[in-house]
């Protein structure tokens, strides 16, 4: 099929195409960074876990047990996400945001309390916050791509986007996680960012956020005390929070080549929940600055290979996806990072891959299943991928293509 033909075809003509052509091989360096990163997150676990696992549950292997188990569910989920056209996702989108929602207000109801926070269901088994990140991702890239044309107009644009972050952002911070409120804020400004949106929009929308970031903070006491806690360690590194400081002296401890997988101290004496939040120090101490330096390195192949995918999408749909899923997770991991070593306020997230928890495990596996599905309809060589950006997307990763920022259809 010709360029010319191709244009001269409908729009739907055109989407129908691009779904028949044929998938090629799935993108091969982001599946065997996906694999090291599970490996070695298990290899962590199973070396963080014991002592915390007897201590809490009677079981020393109880957590990491349990992560295997979700392993193995989140592997089978990415396989069948890696398989399932993800346009369909056009159809589903509404029902996984809803049954989010239902989800978050479940956690409300049910006020299971657990580390001084309502996050979970099902025993502690479920944290509908961690799936939460991945629902808005997922929504917002349809949602965006559908009113693409506009964008441009406040009514529209911006303030739907304002309504839809700020109902889902209010239920998690009710729980409350600050964490994932602002990771899912930071996501849906950066997703308006990538679909097009109007420049002053998105400075608004920033200016904005940061307002409401800092009334949050100045009326949550736990908002607070993580602020006041983390200025004074700026300034005084043995005036920091005791997390932050058994970090650092875990890190100490690690130096170059670290103190040896399993020989750590610092998940014994007292580092907080070291299977989770404070993992990357069991990390650096074991493996020294070497395994810190792999593990990040890792990190950032996967930035690579989704910016990648994002930009060889087959249309902006496809961009969005994969852009927003890869920033969501390596996100995540620099927060987490940035926290051990104090360069940010105790946030609570997870580092993915390498914490334990079945619900984050799980979101970041089906994330890579999309990121895969994305890559497997990549058509480098025919038209069809650049006429849809041409004719039927709105940018191309914020106009790398130097065309207008809304495209119109071309006429017959």
């Amino acid at each position: 099929m010709g360029i010319g033909t191709f244009v001269n075809q409908p729009a739907k003509s055109r989407a129908a195409v691009i779904r028949r052509a044929k998938p090629t091989n799935i993108d091969l360096p982001l599946l065997v960074v996906a694999i090291a990163l599970a490996v070695f997150g298990l290899l962590m676990l199973f070396s963080a876990s014991t002592d915390f696992s007897l201590s809490v549950y009677g079981k020393p292997y109880y957590m990491f047990d349990k992560q295997v188990l979700w392993m193995i569910v989140g592997t089978g989920i990415a396989f069948i996400l890696a398989r399932l056209d993800y346009h369909l996702w056009q159809k589903y989108a509404l029902p996984l945001m809803g049954a989010t929602i239902i989800l978050l207000v479940a956690v409300l109801v049910n006020n299971q309390v657990r580390f001084g926070a309502v996050r979970y269901l099902i025993g502690g088994s479920v944290q509908p916050s961690e799936l939460a990140k991945l629902a808005i991702v997922v929504y917002l890239s349809v949602w965006l791509y559908s009113k693409r044309q506009f964008l441009q107009n406040i009514e529209l644009g911006l303030f739907p986007l304002a309504i839809i972050l700020g109902m889902l952002g209010g239920l998690i911070y009710l729980e409350p996680d600050l964490s994932a409120t602002f990771t899912i804020f930071i996501l849906g400004g950066l997703l308006f960012f990538l679909a097009g949106g109007d420049l002053r929009q998105i400075v608004l929308f920033m200016i904005v956020a940061l307002l409401a970031g800092a009334l949050v903070v100045q009326l949550s006491s736990t908002g607070r005390s993580r602020l006041g806690s983390y200025i004074t360690g700026l300034k005084d590194p043995l005036q920091s929070t005791d997390q932050v400081r058994l970090s650092l002296g875990a890190i100490i401890r690690g130096g170059l080549f670290g103190v040896g997988p399993g020989l750590g101290t610092g998940k014994w004496t007292g580092l907080p929940v070291a299977p989770t939040d404070s993992i990357f120090a069991v990390v650096v101490e074991e493996l020294g600055l070497l395994g810190a330096l792999t593990l990040v390195g890792f990190y950032g192949l996967l930035l690579w290979r989704g910016l990648k995918i994002a930009a060889k999408a087959p249309d902006s749909l496809g961009a969005l996806l994969a852009a927003g899923l890869t920033f969501w997770i390596t996100i995540e991991a620099f927060i987490n990072m940035a926290v051990m070593v104090g360069l940010l306020p105790f946030a609570g997230n997870s580092l993915p891959f390498i914490s334990a928890g079945g619900s984050n495990l799980i979101s970041t596996l089906a994330a890579i299943g999309i990121l895969l599905n994305i890559s497997r309809q990549t058509n480098e060589s025919g038209p069809v991928a650049e006429e849809w950006r041409s004719y039927g997307a709105s940018a191309d990763l914020r106009r790398r293509d130097r065309r207008r920022r809304v495209s119109r259809a071309r006429r017959a």
